[in-house]
């Protein structure tokens, strides 16, 4: 867990140098709703969700159904590992200087390990 901690704060350094809006959802109460990602974020007017997971970490099926509810309804829904961090920021970037057609790449490059997690926990697209 100190692992996820460490990444979570160096993604928020990040949105908070790149100028987005951040909040930390905590889903361990009794009445938050389960699966809500880790991040959600407001920047340049794009709706960003984010589940951080530590090198190991396994998302649930309820955070990857929440995941692509987002995605379908147009905001950007990422599941992000620390070997992604330079490609997320790179993601931010694009967004920051309006590039959204290399903001899309970016995220589709994203997208590999959700879908890669669905398949796992056969979760339908």
């Amino acid at each position: 867990m100190a692992g996820e901690k460490l990444f979570e704060n160096k993604i928020k350094d990040y949105l908070k140098y790149s100028g987005a809006w951040e909040i930390k959802y905590w889903g361990g109460g009794q009445f938050t709703k389960a699966g809500i990602p880790d991040l959600l974020i407001c920047h340049m007017g794009m709706f960003i969700a984010v589940e951080i997971k530590a090198d190991e970490g396994r998302p649930s099926a309820v955070q990857l159904v929440t995941l692509r509810e987002i995605d379908k309804s147009g905001g950007y829904a990422i599941l992000l590992y620390p070997d992604m961090f330079e490609t997320f920021k790179l993601f931010i970037d694009s967004i920051t200087h309006g590039d959204l057609i290399k903001a899309n790449e970016y995220y589709a490059i994203m997208q590999r390990r959700r879908l890669t997690w669905n398949k796992k926990l056969k979760i339908r697209q």
